[in-house]
């Protein structure tokens, strides 16, 4: 029994027609239900010889296939003729009733081919699109692959033409760690972008979890402004570690963030550290971080306060109204 239900959703979903004993036996329990009905429906009223055969024909034809749906309209018809259970209609009357019988039946019978066909359209489309998907992850981790085997082979470069010179290998290399790192995170979104939260918690994480707050909602971050605000807080966390809060075991971090009206703002406070009475020459870091946002219609302003280093970052949060 399982097996014929199964045939007969195949039949309805148009993956395949039920062999031909399946769909004339549909086909003629279909028939028996419809002249019960027509026999029951006569004791009240006189007799409709045609009508009753039509939901026949279309179960037999949406889960029997279409050889089933005809085989129950000539049914249906050879029954409206051959029985009659009194009052049916003589002469004119009863050609114009099969006339419209077998008109509505095939207008059934063609109305479940086009549901069929409808449903094997959207089927193969689906299972289409599902390939093509499958394809674009397959391309996109194999990229993801050669993009990790070609940053390693530039480190290794870089490492060796830096062999003599500790102190800028040094800062090349957490910084490479670091884009290394964000392009990780946001691979992980299919390369869409990664929230700002798990962008700092990458960059701060290794510094402890109690030395530092984070205070905002999570905001998702473009790709592109994700890679610049990573290297802008990498350049922050470094220079903590080595002149701000975390160069202590007092020293506290707490960053917070709002947005208005795509209009990102960030605030990078630090307390606890060691008192800054004169910031040295301006390095890479802090280049990077006057000029890190300008892509973005942002900026940034740092304050060296006795407290601790206090930087404020704006910038424009595209939407995907923006054609992201």
């Amino acid at each position: 029994m399982a097996k014929w239900i199964e045939e007969f959703r195949h039949g309805w979903q148009g993956v395949s027609e039920p062999p031909a004993f399946l769909g004339f036996g549909l086909t003629a329990v279909c028939l028996t239900l419809s002249t019960a009905f027509r026999f029951g429906i006569s004791l009240l009223r006189p007799d409709v010889p045609y009508s009753p055969y039509l939901p026949a024909v279309l179960v037999a034809a949406a889960f029997g296939g279409e050889r089933a749906g005809i085989a129950a309209a000539i049914g249906g018809a050879v029954l409206g003729l051959m029985l009659d259970f009194g009052g049916a209609a003589q002469g004119l009357a009863a050609a114009v009733l099969i006339a419209v019988y077998f008109i509505v039946a095939a207008l059934v019978i063609l109305g479940v081919r086009r549901h069929r066909s409808l449903v094997t359209h959207y089927r193969e489309l689906t299972t289409r699109l599902d390939k093509e998907q499958h394809y674009r992850e397959f391309v996109v981790k194999e990229l993801q692959h050669r993009l990790r085997n070609k940053l390693a082979t530039i480190h290794a470069v870089i490492r060796q033409a830096l062999h003599d010179y500790p102190a800028a290998w040094n800062r090349v290399d957490s910084r490479m760690h670091a884009l290394s790192a964000t392009d990780d995170l946001i691979a992980s979104t299919d390369g869409r972008g990664c929230d700002i939260i798990d962008l700092l918690r990458l960059e701060l994480g290794p510094y402890g979890n109690i030395r530092f707050t984070l205070d905002g909602d999570p905001l998702f971050l473009p790709a592109k402004l994700a890679v610049s605000l990573a290297l802008m807080f990498h350049e922050l966390a470094t220079n903590a570690a080595k002149y701000g809060a975390f160069s202590t075991t007092q020293g506290l971090l707490h960053v917070s963030w709002t947005i208005t009206d795509d209009i990102l703002s960030i605030v990078w406070d630090e307390s606890g550290g060691p008192i800054i009475t004169a910031p040295g020459k301006p390095g890479f870091g802090t280049q990077l971080l006057n000029v890190g946002l300008r892509p973005f219609n942002g900026k940034s302003e740092i304050a060296f306060l006795r407290t601790g280093l206090h930087c404020m970052m704006q910038c424009r949060v595209e939407t995907a109204t923006d054609g992201q």
